[in-house]
């Protein structure tokens, strides 16, 4: 299970953003449209919320756009919507190297502003939550951190994090911000920008950008995400204990359409826990929720 323990060599760096207050203020807006929550919706929302226990809580990445972090799939406003832009496939990074270099390239210049975002009042609200313990476990799609920035702990990242990176050969894990300066190091006269960026850090720059990229140090590392997207790193027996563990589970912020998320929802509804949903559009799991509420998640758990 991925935890607080993975972050130990980021500590410091967290705390030094901490500080920049909301520097993602000015970023472009990625909420999705969608109407407030109406007073039905808030009064079921606050009914399972107090009949909830021991609350399994699953995030995807509609909790992020409120900090700046662009969801895949909203209509108008997601990463899909907006660009032709797709992840990097794990056959395609292990096997080419023209491949290589435009991951780290695009990774390299996204990091500066992806690794700045702050978490916003949802990350901090299930943080406040955990403590209270009104949340049992938090599962989240991201790979962005935000909840760990927040202050939660009994956490996995079922996708892995982006502020992590693993050695191919050794498996020694290095923080991100370790591999920025080493890729500096290895392109002190190359330099590009991109204002665009997708919810795992990427960025867009053309092949003219890229060329003269070197990957001296990074022919053997790669990012954790990558990793994790493609390759099971966390045991899912694990998180289906969690399931069986609890007495009801909130899905925040996620279509649901990638299966490693849905089938802990599956397993959920199959045993019969209640389930609630809250996601701007259409979600996977719709038909298995017991309330299904289409707003931005701030909204609706500000009211608890």
């Amino acid at each position: 299970m991925n935890s607080i323990k993975k972050y130990k060599p980021l500590v410091k760096h967290f705390r030094q953003l901490s500080v920049l207050g909301t520097a993602h203020a000015s970023r472009p807006h990625f909420v999705p449209p969608h109407s407030p929550a109406n007073e039905d919706d808030i009064d079921k929302f606050k009914e399972f919320i107090h009949n909830s226990k021991r609350l399994l809580v699953i995030t995807g990445a509609g909790i992020s756009t409120e900090s700046g972090i662009p969801d895949y799939r909203s209509e108008g406003v997601g990463l899909y919507a907006r660009s032709s832009n797709r992840p990097v496939q794990y056959q395609d990074f292990v096997k080419k190297a023209d491949i290589r270099q435009r991951y780290w390239a695009r990774n390299f210049v996204g990091w500066p502003m992806f690794s700045s975002v702050l978490p916003n009042k949802t990350h901090k609200i299930l943080s406040d939550w955990e403590r209270e313990d009104s949340l049992h476990w938090l599962v989240t799609q991201n790979v962005d951190a935000l909840h760990y920035k927040a202050g939660s702990k009994n956490l996995t990242e079922l996708h892995g994090s982006a502020h992590r990176v693993e050695c191919l050969d050794c498996k020694q894990m290095i923080s991100r911000p370790e591999l920025q300066d080493m890729i500096k190091g290895d392109n002190p006269m190359w330099y590009s920008q991109s204002v665009d960026m997708a919810p795992d850090g990427d960025v867009q720059l053309s092949q003219e950008q890229i060329n003269g990229f070197n990957v001296v140090h990074l022919e053997s590392v790669w990012s954790i995400k990558t990793r994790i997207i493609f390759e099971t790193m966390y045991k899912a027996g694990d998180l289906f204990d969690k399931v069986k563990e609890s007495d009801s589970l909130l899905v925040l912020g996620s279509s649901l359409e990638v299966y490693s998320g849905y089938r802990f929802v599956n397993a959920a509804h199959e045993q019969k826990r209640p389930i609630a949903i809250v996601s701007i559009g259409p979600t996977r799991a719709d038909k298995l929720a017991d309330i299904k509420i289409n707003t931005k998640c701030s909204e609706i758990l500000d009211h608890i």
